[in-house]
């Protein structure tokens, strides 16, 4: 393998659209399953938040981004994004992706919380994010400037000034060396640290501990999105999603006694995440039950996705209310990066879910997680290809041997599961993080890659002594002047040896 080409790493929507866009810059795209398989964007029943309506517009888009990112959302980050909107379902339609449409031909747009307009494009009803893929999946595999390895990264490499060179990954033929002219890391988020997770299992955070170990600077990671209605059948794992459009077209929440949960909270179904889910999690904290009530929606037909996880789970959504809890799912922070997806360290670029791009802020706007990954896939393949026109990219750096490969623990992940459920979850206090933060600093220290990306979330929201979008502090339900987090791993680390002997501040930087 040369150094001449960009390695890809991950093959949901983020990582296969930037290969795509670099084209014809060569691509190896390192993936952990065949193409297709074992990727969030798959789960994704929501859709892509375009402003496309004749009552819409881009700005209006951007401004329902920052109100839901509770000041913390970059205004230029939001507009650049919305306005790529209608072009990105331009390219997808163009690439083959069949977008629901209506009587007259028009694109079917659909209202999803916190959304002042219908804007929501989806495919086969529920299941955009499975329709993306696949479009894009057979897209990358018919492209020749796109080599696809299947295998996991295990380390960055880096030369002796920490440019990223390349990577280590682990294939069918052990440990290889994938050298590189640029790394751009698409591996999704770290739902699947939680208990209740709609993410897939191997959702751990394993590009954000990729670049944290390298010593890249991470933002905001104590931003962990809680859906509101995964569906309650089951006490862990990975759980089924009742998708937010389901409320966006009248479903509503209610108690075992027919009860409006929502009742006299401002936007009600349609409030913010956060605000739902919080208001879910106090019922079903007292040991009551909740529902979501979508039995006038014809669901079977409206909503085959999630019609179909009813039925494997004995739920029949026409004749009672889905039972529905929150559960772990998207990462607002990661790995930070600029405009054009660039992280701190030379050489390295971040996409999708395991950037923070400043897009989301405090709480992620619904259906503008394929959106952002789409749009920073055609900046970074932008910038790449600017640099390589430019010989800015040079291939090179040091032998396999000097890549930092820790060893992964995987018998850890159910304790550290629990611990993330118990103390870093929906409501969290200083007691818990501290014991968090504590058990996760002795257990990354032993090369848990798990507890790594999990230390990280809960040093900085031990550091975040206030409540704000998706991060409730109930110890600190005042708000404060809004300021982002920037940590890195050396620092996660000195916050649990300072919160261990109470000798020295915590050392999380704020970025004011």
């Amino acid at each position: 393998m040369t150094a001449d080409r960009v390695v890809v790493v991950g093959a949901g929507v983020a990582g296969l659209a930037t290969a795509l866009r670099l084209a014809p810059l060569p691509v190896t795209l390192l993936a952990s399953a065949p193409l297709g398989e074992e990727t969030a964007t798959a789960w994704a029943q929501g859709g892509i938040a375009a402003a496309i309506g004749a009552d819409d517009d881009p700005a209006l888009h951007a401004a329902d981004t920052l109100a839901a990112g509770a000041g913390l959302s970059d205004p230029e980050v939001a507009r650049r994004v919305a306005e790529a909107g209608p072009g990105l379902v331009e390219w997808l339609t163009g690439l083959g992706l069949a977008f629901d449409r209506g009587p007259d031909g028009a694109l079917a747009l659909g209202l999803e919380a916190a959304h002042g307009r219908r804007r929501i494009v989806k495919a086969g009803g529920d299941a955009t994010g499975a329709a993306v893929l696949r479009v894009l999946a057979r897209a990358a595999g018919s492209c020749p400037s796109v080599t696809v390895v299947v295998g996991r990264a295990a380390a960055l490499m880096q030369d002796a000034e920490g440019r990223v060179t390349g990577l280590v990954a682990r294939t069918g033929r052990g440990c290889v060396a994938l050298p590189a002219r640029a790394v751009v890391l698409a591996t999704g988020g770290l739902g699947g640290l939680y208990r209740s997770t709609t993410n897939p299992a191997g959702a751990v955070g394993s590009g954000l501990v990729l670049a944290a170990r390298a010593g890249a600077v991470l933002r905001d990671p104590e931003f962990m999105q809680f859906h509101p209605t995964a569906i309650a059948v089951r006490s862990s794992g990975p759980l089924p999603l009742a998708t937010e459009a389901l409320r966006g077209e009248g479903a509503i929440l209610i108690d075992a006694d027919g009860g409006r949960v929502m009742a006299g909270i401002a936007g009600a179904e349609l409030a913010p995440r956060d605000v739902v889910a919080r208001a879910i999690a106090l019922r079903t904290g007292r040991g009551e039950a909740v529902f979501l009530d979508a039995r006038h929606l014809d669901v079977a037909r409206r909503f085959p996705t999630v019609a179909a996880l009813c039925r494997a789970a004995g739920l029949d959504p026409a004749a009672r209310p889905i039972p529905v809890r929150p559960a772990a799912h998207y990462h607002m922070g990661g790995i930070r990066v600029d405009g054009r997806g660039r992280s701190s360290l030379p050489g390295l670029w971040a996409c999708g879910e395991v950037a923070a791009t400043g897009l989301h802020g405090a709480n992620r706007l619904a259906s503008n997680s394929l959106l952002e990954a789409m749009a920073f896939a055609a900046l970074i393949a932008a910038d790449l290809q600017g640099l390589q026109a430019r010989g800015m990219v040079t291939g090179g750096g040091p032998e396999p041997a000097s890549a930092h490969d820790a060893p992964m623990d995987r018998h850890a992940l159910p304790e550290i599961r629990a611990l993330m459920e118990a103390e870093v979850g929906l409501v969290r206090h200083a007691a818990g993080l501290t014991r968090a933060t504590g058990r996760l600093a002795a257990l990354a220290r032993l090369g848990s890659a798990e507890a790594t990306a999990g230390l990280l979330v809960a040093a900085a929201a031990l550091g975040r002594e206030e409540s704000r979008g998706a991060h409730w502090r109930a110890d600190h339900p005042e708000q404060c002047e809004p300021r982002v987090t920037e940590i890195t791993l050396s620092q996660a680390l000195a916050t649990a040896d300072a919160v261990r002997d109470r000798s020295m501040p915590l050392t999380v930087q704020d970025a004011r």
